[in-house]
Parts: structure tokens; C-alpha cells; sequence
């Protein structure tokens, strides 16, 4: 059974992420998620899309790589990279052109095929922060 989640976990990365493809959100996410992601908290699919259109919209060239992913019982985690360049106005900042990289950890809860809670780790406030004016940091 967690070899098949795992496969549900890095396709939501790719189909989601990469592929741009909000069908899968609605294929693999329960209609009452409940997430915890940096700066919020989701409780259903479309604050999700909501929050994944905003990180979009400020680098809409965004690609999610999985590195590891490991699942037992219902939890499947994975840990990902994502780069893309600040070219949008989005995230309360004005386009900086600058070419962004952080990582980070999402945990997720599958039942009957679909995630039902899902936390995402990652520093958020370091990428605010990088892409604030004047030198990086």
C-alpha cells in the first residue's frame, strides 16, 4: 500500500506543480483538506488553489524536483527543491527578476486515494527575505 502512495505522492508534485494541472487537485485532494502550509492554514481545495496560485503567479516558472519520498501506512513524505525566477506581482512584493531556490518537507495523510491532511515545512521567510530590495542575504 505505500509504494502506491508514494507514487500518489510525486504525482502531485509533478502533475501539480510541474504540469500546472489543478484537475489532479480536485482528483487527489479531499474536498475538506486540512493543511498546514507556511504562512496559513488550508481547509479545503480551493484555499489550497488560492495559495498555489499566488506562489504561481509571483514565479510562474516554478518546478518542484522530488528527491526522496517514503511512505508507511497512510503518510506518505516527501522531500522536494523548487527554483523558479521572481517575475510576477504577487506575495505583496513587486517582481524582482531574481532567480529563487529553497527546499522543503510536505507530509501527507492519504484515505481511499485521497489526502486528507497535509503539512508543508520550508522558509518561507527566507525567500521573502531574498527577494526584499538591496543586497541578498
Amino acid at each position: 500500500m505505500s509504494e502506491d502512495l508514494t507514487a500518489l505522492g510525486r504525482r502531485w508534485f509533478e502533475e501539480v506543480w510541474n504540469r500546472r494541472r489543478t484537475e489532479t487537485i480536485d482528483e487527489l485532494m479531499h474536498p475538506q483538506i486540512r493543511g498546514l502550509i507556511e504562512g496559513g492554514v488550508i481547509n479545503n481545495r480551493e484555499e489550497f488553489k488560492t495559495a498555489r496560485a499566488a506562489l504561481l503567479a509571483a514565479f510562474p516558472d516554478l518546478h518542484v524536483n522530488v528527491e526522496d519520498c517514503i511512505g508507511q501506512g497512510p503518510s506518505v513524505v516527501v522531500r522536494w527543491t523548487a527554483a523558479g525566477t521572481h517575475t510576477g506581482a504577487a506575495l505583496g512584493l513587486s517582481p524582482t527578476g531574481r532567480a529563487v531556490s529553497f527546499r522543503g518537507i510536505t507530509w501527507m495523510i492519504f484515505r481511499d486515494g485521497k489526502m486528507v491532511e497535509g503539512w508543508d515545512a520550508w522558509n518561507q521567510g527566507a525567500l521573502m527575505q531574498s527577494l526584499q530590495p538591496g543586497p541578498r542575504p
